[in-house]
C-alpha cells in the first residue's frame, strides 16, 4: 500500500476501529489519532519521497508496572501492563542494509546493519539498539534488509513508562513482520530487545519492560527461570471497575541515583547469600523469618537489607494475588493489594526518596527532594480512601501511579498538576495489544 492509499484509509475512517482499540473509543481520541497518523505518513513522505510506493504502519506501547516492586531481579513475580502511549512508525523497505531512522524532533540516524560489530561510541545511543536488534535477527538465521523509518512517540522519556523498551519492541516487530512472516512471536521479540539493550546499548536490564510492551494487556511474569519466564496475559479493562489509571511525574531528577538503585538488589543478594542461595526466590519465606536472629548478627547485613528482603517475599506474593483479583474482576481486592504494595515499598523497601544507612541511623541524603512522598500525600487527600496509589517503578525520584475513580479524575489531575505543573499527569488506558503491524 502506498502513502496516498494509507492517507485515504485514515481520512475515510477505515482505521477508526483499530484506533479505538489501541487508544480509546472517544470521538475526540480517535480524531486526535487520525491527525497524528496522517501527519506521520505525510512527514515520512517528505523525508523519504523516493520510498513511498510500499509503506507499512507499526506501533509499540509503553508499559506501567502494577505489582511486584523490585522483585524481578530476585527471580520473583511481577504484574505490569501495556498502555496507550506508544511509538508510531511509518516504514518502507530498502534493498540495501541501511536503516535510516527519522524520529520526530531528532536528527536522522543511519545504521549499516551489515556491520554487526559492537561499537563503543554507540553505547547508550539509539543506533546501538537498532544494530543490536538487527544483529540478533541475523544471528538467529533470519534474512533482513534495510529500512526507512519515520517515528513519533507519545511515551515521555523519563516517565517510567519505558520508552526504550517500546522502541526495541517496535524494531523487533518491524523486522519480524516484514522479513520473518511474523514467526518470531512476541516473547522472542522481547528477548531480542533485552539482548540489544544488554549487549549493544550496554545497559543491564531485566526482561519485564520488553515482555509487557511486546505481549500487551495486563501481563504477569514469573521469573523463577529468568531464561524462560512464565507469561500469563489478562484482558481486563479498568473501566469495568469504574477506574482510570494516572501516572504522575513528580519532577524529581534521576541524576546521581545509580547507587540507590544498585543497593536494593545488592542488599537482597547479601541476605540470600547469607542463607546459602543466590537470589531470594530460592529462599523459603518461613526459613527467612526463622533466620532473622542470625542475620542481624551478621556484620555484612544491615537492618535495611532485612526489611527490603521482607518486602520481596510479600510483594512477590502480592503480584500473584493482584493478577488473580483482576482475572476475577475483583477490583476492590485488587485496589487493596495495590495500596498494600505501596505501603510496603515505602516502609520496608524504602524507595520513596534517597536514603542511606550512616552509623546505624536512617538518614536522608537529599532531604529537599521528596517529590514522591508529596505526590502520595496529595493523592491520598484527593482519593479519601477510594482507589489506590503507590510509587511507580524503581522509585527515589520520578513517578507515582494511581487508580482513580472516574468521578475524581478531574479533581485528581487538577490537584497534582497544581503542585507538579501542567502536563505532569498522564491519563492512561490499558492497551490490549503489544507491538503490532497496523497496515
Amino acid at each position: 500500500m502506498n502513502t496516498k492509499e494509507i492517507l485515504n484509509m485514515i481520512d475515510t475512517g477505515k482505521l477508526d476501529q483499530v484506533l479505538s482499540r489501541l487508544y480509546g473509543n472517544e470521538e475526540s481520541t480517535v480524531s486526535r489519532q487520525r491527525d497524528r497518523f496522517r501527519t506521520a505518513v505525510e512527514t515520512y513522505s517528505s523525508f523519504f519521497p523516493e520510498n513511498t510506493d510500499e509503506v507499512f504502519l507499526f506501533s509499540a506501547p509503553g508499559r506501567t508496572e502494577v505489582g511486584g516492586n523490585h522483585t524481578d531481579h530476585q527471580h520473583g513475580r511481577v504484574l505490569a501492563a501495556a498502555v496507550n502511549m506508544d511509538i508510531l512508525a511509518v516504514v518502507g523497505k530498502r534493498k540495501d542494509m541501511m536503516v535510516n531512522l527519522q524520529s520526530d524532533g531528532y536528527p536522522m540516524i543511519s545504521v549499516d546493519i551489515s556491520d554487526l560489530e559492537i561499537k563503543e561510541k554507540e553505547k547508550a545511543k539509539t543506533s546501538a539498539l537498532i544494530r543490536g536488534v538487527a544483529a540478533r535477527f541475523l544471528q538467529l538465521g533470519e534474512k533482513i534488509s534495510g529500512l526507512d523509518i519515520y517515528s513519533v512517540s507519545s511515551v515521555p522519556r523519563g516517565s517510567g513508562l519505558s520508552s526504550s523498551a517500546a522502541f526495541e519492541v517496535l524494531m523487533g516487530t518491524v523486522f519480524d513482520q516484514l522479513f520473518c512472516g511474523g514467526r518470531t512471536g512476541p516473547e522472542e521479540i522481547a528477548r531480542i530487545g533485552q539482548y540489544a539493550e544488554n549487549v549493544y546499548f550496554d545497559k543491564a536490564c531485566g526482561l519485564m519492560d520488553q515482555m509487557v510492551s511486546s505481549v500487551g494487556g495486563f501481563v504477569k511474569i514469573d521469573f523463577l527461570d529468568p531464561q524462560s519466564p512464565s507469561i500469563s496475559r489478562y484482558d481486563v479493562s479498568l473501566e469495568d471497575g469504574g477506574l482510570c489509571l494516572i501516572v504522575t511525574d513528580t519532577k524529581g531528577s534521576h541524576a546521581k541515583l545509580s547507587d540507590e538503585y544498585t543497593r536494593i538488589p545488592l542488599e537482597m543478594h547479601c541476605v540470600a547469600e547469607a542463607m546459602g542461595h543466590s537470589v531470594l526466590r530460592e529462599v523459603g519465606e518461613e526459613e527467612f523469618y526463622k533466620a532473622l536472629p542470625r542475620l542481624r548478627e551478621d556484620p555484612s547485613i544491615s537492618d535495611r537489607a532485612i526489611l527490603r528482603s521482607a518486602h520481596f517475599f510479600a510483594d512477590d506474593r502480592r503480584a500473584e494475588e493482584e493478577a488473580e483479583a483482576l482475572s476475577k474482576k475483583d477490583f476492590s481486592r485488587f485496589l487493596e493489594l495495590v495500596n498494600e504494595s505501596g505501603d510496603s515499598s515505602a516502609v520496608f523497601l524504602q524507595n520513596l526518596f534517597c536514603c542511606d544507612i550512616l552509623q546505624n541511623l536512617f538518614c536522608c541524603d537529599i532531604p529537599e527532594e521528596q517529590g514522591i512522598p508529596l505526590g502520595l500525600l496529595l493523592s491520598r487527600k484527593v482519593l479519601a480512601g477510594e482507589g489506590a496509589v503507590r510509587v511507580h517503578g524503581g522509585g527515589f525520584a520520578g513517578t507515582i501511579q494511581a487508580f482513580v475513580p472516574k468521578e475524581k479524575v478531574d479533581e485528581y489531575i487538577g490537584t497534582l498538576e497544581g503542585v507538579f505543573g501542567k502536563g505532569a499527569c498522564h491519563l492512561l488506558r490499558i492497551r490490549p495489544e503489544g507491538g503490532i503491524r497496523l497496515l
